[in-house]
């Protein structure tokens, strides 16, 4: 025995090593369960959505392939639907008369079949909303997987670093601890013995014991929750939840495509992509990661996805993983209208540093992003004042709303192909569906990849065929709400803000200066001449987005002048406002005929009275003129198109004013909201309790006072 350890050393050792093994099992065990536990939730939750659908099957789609099964006498019977059969048993059956044991069983088999059918087409949707026992037993579950993850994750990093080289050395060992061979072992297999030990010394410490063991209880405990927990956690993390679900039964959740539309050569290249997303404050939802890494892997791309799928945070995804890469240099080109929501957006989710280079100093701005490196964000119009070296490198130019560049003789697009020359990369957006706009993508496609457009342009004329869109994949790339956000509540709602025009600053300070709060808060829709006023351009650029995806709009006001001012600067797009004055039956007329207008159609209400008591399904669009000091008013406006029958995702914007009062009212509103919710639960009564008051609106009007003076 070698004088660095004895027999009884060499024991303790290796029973240290079968209790931590002992213990890793234990959370192996744990992982394999709640991952069943989840897949059996999700199984029963897409079973219960299936039944849902059976139950709108007539009976006689059982003898649809003419199998001769006795569908009058089931009828008959009380048999009307699909899900009458699956529930029934096959003795009940064959105890209809006329109908014999092997009939029963034929029918059975057929129902069966189809019933199969539905539930692999059905997706799992996840409400807060709609917390009944199946929902709510799959949220704990995925609660309890998410509690277990770190623990989960700690014993997989221990068998990847340690665990091969632990058995091999406990094997070396062994023979040390006991055995009578070992008087008689050779001098190579006591030195083999006296390096394991040291090996085995360095790694199976009392420490790392204590915290395996810790690990071990920490996830069998989290198997008891409270499903209040479980769902309060979803509501701070859904996305978690979704990526989660996604990774344990993929084709229960999402579009069920695990490439998204990409050919498969392509899909390969894109799925070899390791993103380093360190500093993005946001989690990524699985098709938005996929966007990152065809940006990544591609180079100069238009991503199309739909709007509502997050083109913007696959954008700052893609600058993060550039930037962890050694990168410095990034710009943004965007419309006027959401020049302020791109900063905001940037410095939201990321840690990069936000250049605005626009009005006042917009040359020093450029200056200052040239030395210093960080995200030049800047609007068509500004693009001309880049006045940079041949030599200079952007790493990745973002054009938005990249269709503003369609026409070659313009001075943007001019412009804008200037910085594209010292791009490295080139990331086009558009919510636009151009397959049907093929001069627009081909004039895109031509700036971003010559030889993809030269494939291209033989075949313009069958954009919608297979061969058009396998041959643009290398460039172009869009997803639709339906293939990828099956899952979500069908509920997306995005703050605009919009840099108010010298015009606007004037009105609005005159109504500060008069100390009139009601006009303050129409600020950019109380100009004379709606085409200097942002939140109007940017209203317009959402109808037009919305008619592009064939849907219709709803436009909620306080104010009966801006309902006016709306509906007179939309023309015949827009229905009969409906406002206080307007009867209740006309207003039903009205809605009636917006049911039957084509999309694009848009109805324009005082918020009062448009806003409650309606059912306007047809619309999928909301646009907020100006917060309201009333949270529960936007909330019953929003519900006039989220509600029971809607069968499309439900898009809101709240048009807002970059500081002004409305900055003021959203973050006081929103404070408000955090005190609520970590001092009470959630109840009919939140809205009213967060309403603002005369003094809070006086201390909201000092407050920006001062601030304009400064």
């Amino acid at each position: 025995m070698p004088r660095s350890f004895s027999m009884s050393d060499a024991k303790r050792l290796l029973r240290l090593q079968k209790d931590i093994d002992a213990k890793l099992r234990q959370i192996e065990s744990v992982d394999d369960r709640l991952r069943a536990e989840i897949t059996s939730a999700a199984e029963k939750m897409a079973g219960s959505g299936s039944m849902e659908i059976l139950d709108t099957i007539p009976v006689e789609e059982l003898n649809r392939d003419k199998k001769g099964i006795r569908v009058k006498m089931l009828r008959d019977s009380g048999f009307s639907t699909l899900a009458d059969i699956v529930k029934a048993s096959e003795y009940s059956l064959s105890s209809i008369n006329g109908i014999s044991p092997d009939g029963a069983k034929a029918i059975k088999q057929a129902a069966s079949e189809i019933a199969e059918k539905a539930k692999s087409g059905t997706k799992i949707r996840l409400s807060t909303d709609d917390k009944n026992p199946l929902s709510t037993a799959l949220i704990s579950s995925l609660y309890k997987y998410n509690r277990a993850v770190p623990f989960i994750k700690m014993a997989d990093e221990y068998l990847t670093n340690f665990g091969s080289s632990v058995s091999a050395a406990a094997a070396d060992l062994r023979p040390a601890a006991g055995s009578l061979k070992w008087l008689f072992a050779s001098s190579q297999k006591r030195s083999a013995a006296e390096s394991a030990y040291q090996a085995l010394s360095s790694i199976l410490t009392d420490d790392l014991y204590r915290e395996i063991s810790s690990a071990a209880r920490a996830v069998q405990s989290s198997a008891y929750v409270s499903s209040k927990d479980a769902w309060a956690d979803f509501s701070r993390d859904s996305i978690g939840y979704i990526n989660l679900l996604e990774s344990v039964v993929p084709d229960m959740v999402g579009g069920g495509d695990e490439v998204y539309g990409l050919p498969e050569e392509l899909a390969e290249s894109v799925a070899d992509i390791e993103l380093d997303l360190t500093g993005l404050r946001c989690t990524l939802r699985r098709y938005q990661e996929w966007g990152v890494k065809y940006a990544v892997a591609q180079r100069r791309i238009l991503l199309g996805d739909e709007m509502g799928l997050g083109k913007t945070v696959q954008a700052i995804a893609a600058m993060v993983h550039l930037r962890n890469k050694g990168a410095t240099h990034f710009a943004v080109v965007c419309p006027a209208s959401v020049l302020t929501n791109w900063c905001r957006e940037i410095e939201k989710h990321s840690n990069l540093k936000v250049i605005k280079v626009h009005g006042n100093g917009k040359e020093s701005a450029v200056r200052g992003w040239i030395a210093e490196g960080g995200v030049a964000v800047t609007t068509y119009e500004t693009t001309s004042v880049f006045d940079i070296d041949e030599s200079f490198r952007i790493t990745m130019l973002t054009v938005d709303e990249a269709h503003y560049i369609k026409n070659p003789g313009a001075q943007r697009t001019v412009n804008v192909k200037k910085l594209c020359d010292h791009a490295d990369r080139l990331l086009f957006m558009t919510g636009t569906a151009l397959e049907n706009r093929v001069g627009e993508m081909a004039s895109l496609i031509q700036i971003l990849n010559t030889s993809v457009f030269k494939d291209i342009s033989p075949m313009l004329s069958l954009s919608n065929a297979p061969q058009f869109r396998e041959s643009v994949a290398p460039v172009y790339y869009r997803r639709k709400r339906e293939d990828v956000l099956t899952e979500l509540p069908e509920l997306v709602e995005s703050m605009e803000w919009c840099n108010l025009t010298p015009e606007e600053k004037k009105v609005y300070k005159d109504a500060l200066s008069e100390q009139n709060f009601m006009a303050a808060r129409r600020v950019s829709w109380n100009v004379d001449d709606l085409s200097q006023s942002s939140k109007a351009q940017r209203m317009l650029e959402l109808v037009s987005n919305a008619e592009e995806e064939g849907r219709k709009v709803l436009v909620f006001s306080f104010f009966l002048d801006t309902v006016a001012k709306v509906a007179a600067l939309l023309g015949d797009r827009c229905m009969e406002p409906i406002t206080g004055s307007v009867s209740p039956a006309r207003r039903q007329e009205i809605i009636d005929e917006f049911d039957k207008a084509k999309p694009g159609s848009v109805l324009v209400a005082q918020i009062q009275s448009g806003g409650t008591g309606l059912n306007i399904q047809s619309a999928s669009v909301v646009i907020l003129c100006e917060p309201q000091i009333k949270p529960s008013i936007e909330n019953q406006a929003i519900s006039r198109a989220y509600r029971m029958g809607q069968s499309r995702s439900v898009l809101v914007y709240r048009l807002l004013c970059d500081d002004t009062i409305d900055e003021r009212i959203t973050d006081l509103l929103a404070e408000k909201q955090s005190e609520f919710d970590a001092f009470a639960d959630e109840s009919v009564a939140a809205d009213d309790t967060l309403e603002l008051d005369k003094a809070a609106i006086n201390g909201i009007m000092i407050a920006e006072i001062e601030a304009q003076k400064e």
